[in-house]
């Protein structure tokens, strides 16, 4: 008996059929039932902080306040989470004409002005000064203990007080975003991330990893040196529904927020299967290749050596990211991109890398809107369809493969 499955591909759907026999795991997060209204979690979280007095003890009238949060890359509700933290500061004097949201482009492209508007709001782009990040305008802060350098984009270094907005999710070397990542890499320049990011090779650099996580610690220490005054993070369900929010320390908090993350997103697996079929979930998590590998990192810890992955992302605007195109364009096979990282660091190579690495291990079927040329240039399979895909998958592993489905596979982490 097939059973019909839908996952999440740009703004639609990829639909596709699998034999009931088949299915080994559909992997769900264990996202409990939703019993307090978003805005309620968001207020409770600032009502109670974690190590920190509230914002509103914090912020003083007169202050030029900083509100970092997410670029159009990323999931984070901006609109939502920012009407109750605004009150709050006006409830304590602040003035709107003293609060500038800042947008952590990190090395992503900036965003057009129907961009930043759809982010935080119509009624707030009104009448708070937002701007994106700007990496050739920093200010340098100093140095972390692991030679990253803290060149900071100047909206935030002169800022009074600093708050970094952020959903909490794996993240494959940085273990979790959310906390100071804000900071490092949202708001820094080139040079520092990269410095950063190089670490990502070591072996305690990995999703779920947090206390001994060197890039992680690193990414803390930056955050410190910058000065990050409070911290505003959420949990979203698989529909990007707030079910959780925490506030205060960007370390404190930002570990509670990521207990509750294990909780609900650190899923149990029977055993690793013979193929995996894993998408990041839609817009905006497949926009573009470069954001689309996340899940293919998640995913090659459910599947057996020697499988098969199918990566579905709609990726509408290609690589997404000049030096990991150029990295992928002059490869010509997936050795070279490992033996050149071991030659020289460059950020967005690694991602290349990453995915040269999952390539070591399983082959990688890549659902997508990219053209043909385009897409074989990565070294997976190009397909336009998931049905097609698995078609193929199946004749390869036999009719009798067992398979896991990871719908939101840029959000749970399989474990053995």
């Amino acid at each position: 008996m097939a059973l019909e499955y839908s996952i999440g591909y740009g703004r639609e759907q990829q639909l596709f059929n699998l034999p009931e026999a088949n299915l080994l795991m559909d992997m769900k997060a264990n996202v409990p039932e939703r019993l307090t209204a978003e805005d309620e979690l968001i207020k409770q979280a600032l009502a109670e902080p974690i190590g920190t007095a509230r914002i509103g003890d914090i912020c003083r009238p007169g202050e030029k306040i900083c509100i970092i949060t997410s670029d159009i890359t990323r999931p984070c509700p901006s609109h939502k989470i920012l009407p109750p933290l605004l009150a709050e500061l006006e409830d304590a004097g602040v003035y709107p004409e003293d609060i500038t949201v800042v947008f952590a482009l990190g090395s992503h492209r900036r965003h057009t002005e129907e961009e930043k508007k759809k982010l935080v709001g119509n009624e707030i782009y009104a009448r708070v000064h937002t701007v994106d990040s700007d990496p050739e305008d920093t200010v340098y802060l100093g140095m972390t203990q692991y030679g990253t350098p803290v060149n900071i984009t100047s909206f935030v270094a002169q800022a009074d007080r600093r708050i970094c907005l952020g959903n909490i999710e794996y993240h494959y070397f940085a273990g979790y975003s959310g906390g100071g990542k804000a900071i490092m890499p949202g708001v820094s320049d080139r040079a520092a991330i990269q410095a950063n990011h190089s670490r990502m090779v070591e072996e305690c650099a990995r999703a779920g990893a947090i206390d001994d996580n060197i890039l992680r610690l690193d990414i803390e220490e930056a955050a410190d040196i910058c000065g990050c005054d409070f911290i505003l993070n959420v949990i979203l369900d698989e529909q990007k529904n707030i079910i959780a929010a925490v506030a205060g320390d960007h370390r404190l908090a930002h570990r509670q927020g990521c207990r509750i993350l294990d909780d609900i997103y650190k899923i149990k697996i029977p055993k690793q299967a013979d193929i995996v079929i894993a998408t990041p979930g839609g817009f905006p998590k497949d926009i573009n290749l470069y954001q689309t590998q996340k899940a293919l990192d998640n995913a090659q810890h459910a599947v057996k050596p020697g499988g098969i992955i199918i990566l579905a992302g709609q990726c509408s605007e290609g690589y997404g990211e000049h030096v990991f195109e150029e990295w992928l364009l002059n490869a010509q096979e997936p050795q070279d991109l490992i033996d050149r990282v071991g030659r020289e660091f460059q950020l967005g190579g690694h991602k290349a890398v990453a995915i040269a690495m999952v390539l070591a291990k399983a082959q990688v079927f890549f659902v997508s809107d990219m053209p043909y040329a385009e897409a074989s240039r990565t070294f997976m399979k190009p397909y336009t369809t998931v049905e097609q895909a698995l078609r193929d998958a199946l004749e390869i592993m036999g009719s009798d493969a067992s398979i896991i489905i990871m719908s939101h596979a840029g959000s749970t982490l399989p474990v053995c």
